[in-house]
């Protein structure tokens, strides 16, 4: 009978994966290996970002947590997922990939364990918001430092290029568009 119910929630939890209704519905493990539910950002504004250490948009890293200062009291939230997708630009281990950011950008938003955002392996959360309806575009991330605007309910709400700066009009608009919701 155990074995049934721990088959059924598998199996459960497999389905819900398939075909989420958000964000929500994942649990990522954050840069010290610990499971965390995206569920605990319900109602806040999430900008979702594959990152990597050694690219040429690696100071974004720097506008990225401006961008966290200035609205994380308002309801805000920067998930970032380091990638090692492009030409290799992200090698380090967890454990080297926060120290790099904590000591040379002063990262303070979340961080989580290193993914794949494109190819075969790509990570369930990516596949799907690669996959949805938005106003930019839809389809296969490009390069590091693309960002995914989520609402406070869990959806993209919009999309944006590696070359979209953090500080830029353009994303900060959306932020705040979407905070005052």
């Amino acid at each position: 009978m155990k074995l049934l119910f721990i088959l059924f929630s598998f199996i459960g939890m497999f389905s819900m994966a398939i075909n989420p209704d958000s964000i929500y519905e994942f649990t990522r493990n954050d840069i010290d290996g610990n499971a965390t539910p995206l569920s605990m950002y319900k109602g806040k504004t999430v900008l979702i970002v594959n990152v990597a250490s050694k690219c040429g948009y690696t100071p974004q890293y720097e506008g990225l947590q401006k961008i966290y200062e200035t609205y994380k009291d308002d309801g805000f939230v920067i998930l970032g997922f380091p990638a090692n997708n492009f030409k290799g630009q992200e090698p380090g281990t967890d454990e080297e990939i926060k120290q790099f950011c904590t000591l040379e950008y002063g990262v303070e938003f979340p961080m989580f364990s290193k993914v794949s955002v494109k190819g075969d392996d790509q990570d369930e959360l990516f596949t799907y918001l690669t996959s949805l309806e938005n106003p930019d575009f839809t389809g296969e991330i490009k390069w590091n430092f693309e960002k995914f605007l989520v609402s406070k309910d869990g959806t993209l709400i919009r999309r944006f290029r590696s070359g979209v700066k953090p500080e830029s009009k353009e994303l900060t608009s959306a932020i705040e568009a979407e905070l005052k919701k």
